[in-house]
């Protein structure tokens, strides 16, 4: 096996070197370009607006990958709602001292991320530590969201995102190309479906699996 591998990783290597020899000797950089186009991005914080509106297929392929992940992860093993936990004093009373401060500052990070740095995915991992720290405290999802509801939030951020870029695309005949007069609300909506998403799933991950009855 391994032999049959060595000619497939000699001409990956050999791709890497070429790739590294190839390189221009000065790189060209992007930030005039970003700084002409800002006001069409409709968000004064550059590096969101590369990230949700110049570069947006990025972000969503990123998504996607975590959704896949999840997916992944719950095609293994189905992990246990009904088991008890006890956390101890100590960890009962930090995550209930954490995990509002947490969410107050996720929805802090969302906000700012217009014009300063923060976003979706630095917003979503602060939702996603609340949510690990209350599962460390015992704290299990409720047998009636586990279903529709469950996946509904966990695929809202992707969904919302495709979705957007096939009404622009039916519109304006580009994917993902906001009109500079909404652009600014379509990527806050945007950011804040996903931030939800995000944070259930790193959530979801820690679990361990697809969440279900012993």
């Amino acid at each position: 096996m391994r032999a049959r591998l060595r000619p497939l990783l000699l001409l990956f290597w050999l791709g890497l070197v070429y790739t590294v020899v190839s390189l221009p000797e000065h790189a060209v950089s992007l930030s005039e370009t970003v700084a002409a186009k800002m006001e069409e991005s409709g968000i004064s914080n550059p590096v969101t607006a590369v990230l949700l509106n110049f570069r947006g297929y990025d972000t969503l392929l990123e998504l996607a990958v975590l959704l896949a992940a999840l997916l992944g992860v719950w095609s293994l093993r189905i992990a246990s709602v009904s088991r008890q936990w006890n956390p101890g004093q100590v960890l009962d009373t930090m995550s209930r001292q954490l995990v509002p401060v947490l969410i107050v500052s996720a929805g802090y990070l969302l906000w700012a991320g217009t014009n300063a740095p923060g976003g979706a995915f630095q917003a979503g991992s602060l939702l996603g530590a609340a949510g690990v720290l209350l599962l460390l405290c015992g704290w299990r999802i409720d047998n009636r969201f586990i279903g529709l509801p469950l996946r509904l939030l966990l695929a809202s951020g992707l969904g919302l995102f495709v979705l957007t870029g096939v009404a622009l695309a039916a519109a304006d005949g580009a994917f993902l190309q906001y009109p500079p007069s909404v652009a600014s609300q379509l990527v806050v909506v945007i950011e804040a479906m996903a931030t939800l998403s995000i944070g259930a799933t790193l959530a979801a991950l820690f679990m361990g699996g697809r969440p279900g009855e012993e």
